[in-house]
């Protein structure tokens, strides 16, 4: 086996990372192949380590202890766009990927199927994971397969889409077989000037019925997120963010129906509003953690010692500056807390927590 892949020791993580925070890993491995990720397994093994596996570093937030073992750092670059037939591309696109980059040339080749997914930092390898979505659209809509490492047997697997076990913000590789799999190259089927997905309510406002182009979409969806600082922009103290740090909550129609009750009894929804939410099925809808977090007393731009909620975007926690990953632990079970006490919702983060 070539042994030739340099392992790193005592590696900040913090800056690897879209809120910059974090200690240091003891070993750490750049691995640009997939026989540098199969080496990085191996000298786990064979020195007694835990390994975290890191991508693009958008999602995640590191403890101020850092990670006592391997991180292996996917940096796996590649694409390839085939024509299938007359409608459809596929792409196949390496883990370490830029996101936002592929999307960008999707665009320019005239390929639907993943532009209301602009801006969305972090590399391709981490969007499988989370189901990654934005603006009525999730890239589970256009996955054909994943290429994946089996931690466990060492073998490099094909997943269909159907395999992945898809569902809001949810796959095998974040719940059933978290930490079975590495994503090494992702599959996509695009379709050739098809029309662009316009279902999200600030998409509909801002084209006011009119289909726009795929470019103007994702024009419109870039400028919609750097207004919320949900676009990494060194200028902007507010895009210091894993982005949106809650999930919306999914809840029954009927506990919904039974809140809306509640809180018109208790004064605290007023006659002409009403819960934001968006019905997902027969039975369940997803409430807006937004309005939740606000509601709760936590309004924009609220601080917490060096942590704090941005000021465009209530789900997005960050790093004020010099926050450690405890504040940032701090102010996110004090916001839970909160919105448990009020309304009876248990939020979930997004992020991955890493060391702790």
């Amino acid at each position: 086996m070539i042994r030739n892949f340099s392992i790193e020791k005592n590696v900040p993580l913090g800056p690897l990372t879209t809120l910059g925070v974090g200690g240091e890993a003891d070993h750490f491995l750049s691995a640009t192949s997939e026989e540098a990720i199969l080496f990085g397994f191996d000298f786990a093994r064979e020195n007694n380590l835990d390994v975290f596996v890191l991508g693009g570093g958008s999602n995640v937030l590191i403890s101020d202890e850092g990670f006592r073992g391997l991180v292996i750092k996917v940096d796996l670059l590649g694409r390839a766009f085939d024509r299938l037939d007359e409608n459809t591309f596929n792409l196949i696109c390496a883990a370490g990927e830029s996101w936002d980059d592929v999307v960008e040339e999707a665009i320019r080749r005239d390929l639907q199927g993943i532009e209301c997914l602009s801006g969305i930092p972090g590399s391709v390898g981490g969007t499988p994971v989370q189901n990654v979505g934005a603006y009525g659209q999730e890239v589970s809509e256009t996955i054909h397969s994943v290429r994946c490492l089996d931690r466990s047997t060492g073998k490099i697997v094909d997943l269909s889409n159907g395999q992945c076990g898809f569902s809001y913000r949810k796959s095998i590789f974040n719940t059933t077989a978290k930490e079975k799999f590495v994503v090494l190259s992702v599959n996509f089927r695009l379709n050739i000037a098809g029309k662009p997905k316009i279902v999200y309510a600030d998409l509909q406002k801002h084209f006011d019925e009119r289909i726009p182009t795929l470019r103007e979409t994702r024009d419109a969806v870039l400028a919609i997120r750097a207004a919320k600082s949900m676009v990494i922009d060194l200028n902007d103290p507010n895009s210091r963010s894993a982005g949106s740090f809650f999930k919306n909550p999914i809840v029954t129609l009927e506990f919904l129906n039974q809140l809306d009750v509640e809180l018109r009894k208790s004064g605290r929804l007023k006659f002409e509003e009403v819960v934001p939410s968006f019905r997902i099925d027969d039975s369940h809808a997803k409430i807006a953690a937004a309005w939740l977090i606000e509601r709760a007393g936590f309004h924009k731009g609220f601080r917490k010692g060096n942590a704090g909620i941005s000021a465009n975007h209530s789900l997005a926690l960050i790093n004020c500056g010099n926050a450690g990953a405890a504040e940032i632990v701090a102010l996110k079970e004090e916001i839970q807390e909160s919105v448990n006490r009020e309304f009876g919702i248990s939020l979930e983060p997004e992020p991955i927590f890493v060391g702790f």
